[in-house]
């Protein structure tokens, strides 16, 4: 079979329109289009279902899918560097939702590119799932790993979060020492129905009233803080980059999530993307580890200072 065929056929079955498939390949959608009915006409077989919603995989289709996704992930470690010591290059497109993307990723990618001059890293940040059958990025950070489909997931660390308020806030309302307490202020948090991960439904086993200030996004949350809307859950490791903000109600309410780096099975492969994968898990690690201790030690020093 052609290889470029091929290619043509893995954007339509990602994309499931010919235009995206068609603006991935840098190709006209009626080009995209022929390309497809070729291919149709040289296997004999109908790979896709056309509606005015879409493509949709046939049977057909779906039996081929991961043959073409193997032979892609061969064609891909086939070009990767012989010398395991040689610096990562080309491009790699990392999904991460907001909070980690705004409170770890920059330090964690600006230290890998020093590294690696010839790499070219993009950070998708969206506080959503990220669907990497459809390659809408090389790899991806989640909180949740998942369950389905052809994907491997491997945990980074753990991470914690608390209440957390504006310090010229708290020095405005009385002292919070209970859960209970919180019933009389303003909560932030996020939008209820925008919740794309129920790890990140924090306030769900609390008996309280829902938050007044919501967004789906967490530097959002952590701005609102900020101002002085109110209480809300927030990462310790974003707490550093906003250190106008305390935690409250420690050790009375504390939750522990965790990162998961997710891969498409077929790039396990991949050495290129192995070396990366090792490098953002190791530093990641770090980077939490050292903001979450700096975030204690702040505290232990305030609170030698106000015994």
């Amino acid at each position: 079979m052609d290889w470029d065929d091929m290619r043509v056929f893995l954007a339509v079955a990602r994309a499931e329109s010919l235009g995206r498939a068609g603006q991935a390949l840098k190709m006209d959608p009626a080009t995209v289009g022929r390309r497809i009915a070729r291919l149709e006409a040289r296997l004999a077989r109908r790979l896709f279902h056309r509606s005015h919603q879409g493509y949709a995989l046939t049977e057909d289709g779906l039996r081929l899918l991961p043959h073409v996704e193997a032979a892609q992930a061969h064609l891909r470690a086939a070009e990767e560097p012989g010398a395991p010591g040689e610096g990562l290059s080309g491009q790699i497109r990392l999904g991460a939702p907001d909070g980690c993307a705004n409170y770890l990723l920059p330090q964690v990618i600006a230290q890998i590119c020093a590294q690696h001059p010839a790499l070219e890293v993009q950070i998708v940040a969206l506080p959503r799932l990220f669907n990497l059958s459809r390659r809408e990025a090389d790899m991806a950070i989640s909180v949740s790993a998942p369950q389905a489909g052809r994907l491997h997931a491997q945990k980074i660390t753990d991470y914690h979060l608390h209440f957390a308020a504006a310090t010229a806030y708290l020095n405005r309302h009385p002292p919070i020492r209970q859960l209970a307490d919180l019933r009389r202020h303003r909560l932030v948090g996020y939008i209820p129905d925008m919740i794309f991960d129920r790890e990140l439904d924090y306030l769900a086993s609390l008996s309280l009233p829902g938050a007044q200030m919501t967004s789906n996004s967490v530097p959002v949350q952590v701005n609102l803080l900020r101002q002085g809307a109110g209480l809300g859950v927030v990462h310790d490791f974003a707490l550093p980059h906003a250190p106008d903000l305390r935690r409250v109600l420690v050790p009375a309410f504390s939750l522990t999530r965790a990162f998961h780096l997710v891969r498409h099975a077929d790039d396990l492969r991949n050495a290129r993307l192995r070396r990366f994968a090792d490098a953002l898990v190791s530093g990641i690690r770090a980077q939490v580890a050292h903001l979450e201790e700096s975030v204690v030690q702040v505290e232990r020093q305030a609170s030698s200072e106000n015994p």
